[in-house]
């Protein structure tokens, strides 16, 4: 297997930062604000930094999924404090809703101003969004209607990013005028959350993708293209598959129905039939790192450039984040050539 890609497919990596040569493929961590407080998603940021990680990806979220998480801080101010704490970690939202919490302007100066922290360290990562997180700033629209925002939202915040001062009056959104002050000199990436046609076609004038699924047809070519990978790093699986269905066992609910339940008690009673193999089919579960390596595989195999990890558990991290070290970044760079 070859998890290097070939220039000729248009992708080249932004080593800016980091001393990885072109061209392979980009290692994350998420900071999984639904399980684990601001102050601690900081200290991992540096970790992760410390391990090898190339890239962080924070969740951009209200609420967690479960009660049992536990926890949801506000996500840029995470981003601010760990684009001061590290030095070459690149980072980015996984994703960011731009049309009912936040106007989209404001995502767009929330970005060039973590990326002018980051000293061009930021991608933004936009998607059209889940009910949970979006409904306290108004009703959920259906479907159709917040495709139509978010493409009216995208269309004010890449000019805003790119230093153009824009005047903007649209169905959803009106801004008179706006211009950012401080952002970096060379931008900040966008990139768009898929899972079909509809968004694909949101995504063809951006800079890459982000999806869930290892889909060969979620990417644009010569593109940076995001994938997500969960694990339940520990000693003892037993221990480990009991963590995951606590914690994750509402992953495994469909897209249509993680975008339109709005609170802890509907997803726990939409996973409530979820059983603890369920999960463990989806999750690789204990200390054996080739059954890690063969989910991160799967991504690599479908073609994209940046794989994201999440370690289920808020109070887990650090070891994970030795084992990395140690162990998981070292095999998944042997199967890399790296």
């Amino acid at each position: 297997m070859r998890w290097a890609f070939s220039k000729n497919d248009g992708w080249a990596r932004n080593a800016r930062h980091t001393g990885y040569p072109e061209a392979m493929v980009n290692f994350g961590y998420t900071l999984m604000c639904e399980q684990t407080g601001p102050s601690e998603l900081v200290d991992d940021a540096v970790r992760a930094e410390e391990a090898g990680y190339d890239f962080a990806a924070v969740s951009d979220h209200f609420n967690p999924w479960l009660v049992e998480q536990g926890h949801s801080p506000f996500a840029w101010s995470v981003l601010g404090a760990a684009a001061y704490a590290t030095q070459n970690l690149e980072l980015m939202t996984m994703v960011t809703c731009p049309t009912r919490r936040y106007h989209p302007a404001v995502v767009a100066q929330q970005a060039a101003t973590v990326g002018a922290m980051s000293q061009g360290r930021f991608t933004l990562g936009l998607g059209s969004g889940e009910n949970l997180n979006e409904h306290i700033a108004g009703a959920w629209p259906h479907r159709t209607q917040r495709h139509e925002m978010l493409a009216e939202a995208i269309e004010i915040i890449r000019p805003l990013l790119a230093g153009e001062t824009v005047h903007h009056g649209g169905t959803y959104f009106d801004v008179p005028e706006a211009r950012l002050w401080d952002r970096p000199d060379e931008g900040v990436p966008v990139v768009l959350a898929v899972s079909g046609d509809g968004s694909m076609h949101l995504a063809e004038p951006l800079d890459g993708t982000v999806a869930v699924t290892p889909d060969a047809s979620l990417r644009l070519p010569g593109r940076p293209a995001y994938g997500q990978v969960a694990l339940c790093y520990g000693p003892d699986e037993s221990e480990c598959r009991k963590r995951a269905l606590d914690q994750w066992r509402w992953f495994g609910l469909q897209w249509p129905v993680l975008a339109e339940l709005p609170d802890q008690r509907a997803f726990d009673d939409a996973a409530a039939f979820v059983t603890e193999d369920d999960v463990a089919a989806a999750v690789p579960c204990g200390p054996d790192v080739d059954r890690h390596v063969a989910a991160v595989r799967k991504y690599v195999d479908a073609g994209f450039t940046h794989v994201a990890l999440v370690q289920i558990g808020g109070g887990n991290q650090e070891e994970f984040l030795t084992w990395s070290r140690s162990e998981l970044l070292p095999a998944l760079h042997a199967e890399a050539g790296t």
